[in-house]
């Protein structure tokens, strides 16, 4: 409800029109801007939960998204993984706080050592689903025709 609220409020305004208007003029490929997106996705993670940084992003994001003609079920999968990419890394990520509370007697440094295999596994699925967008695109398009 509060994302709605602020997306009327960014339409109403014209600050989403006028965001649309200067990212479209850009003389960048438009995957080098959904590339940004993401990465400062994975960075508002390292220090947000993930329901403020989707009523922060959604409305700004999804404007551009249509405009640049990227599928937003696609974008939505890769802004997912990048929140909760942004959940294991330091220094707020939320997920090694709950591992240090059920292993008080860890370092911290070591739950961090711990969760790098798992961004990793992460990042590689990300870039996959990048360059091959029908890995997220699949099972919706089969649901669709069912």
């Amino acid at each position: 409800m509060v994302s709605m609220i602020f997306s009327q409020i960014l339409a109403f305004s014209g600050a989403s029109s006028g965001l649309i208007q200067s990212v479209v003029k850009l003389k960048m490929p438009p995957i080098l801007i959904l590339i940004s997106m993401q990465i400062t996705i994975i960075f508002l993670g390292c220090f947000m939960d993930n329901l403020s940084i989707a009523v922060i992003a959604v409305p700004i994001y999804m404007p551009m998204i249509k405009a640049l003609g990227f599928n937003p079920l696609w974008v939505a999968a890769m802004t997912l993984i990048n929140m909760d990419m942004g959940n294991l890394t330091p220094p707020f990520g939320l997920q090694l706080f709950v591992m240090k509370g059920m292993q008080p007697s860890t370092p911290m440094a070591e739950i961090v050592r711990s969760a790098l295999p798992f961004l990793f596994c992460e990042a590689a699925t990300l870039i996959l689903i990048m360059v091959f967008p029908d890995i997220a695109l699949l099972l919706p398009e089969l649901m669709r025709k069912g």
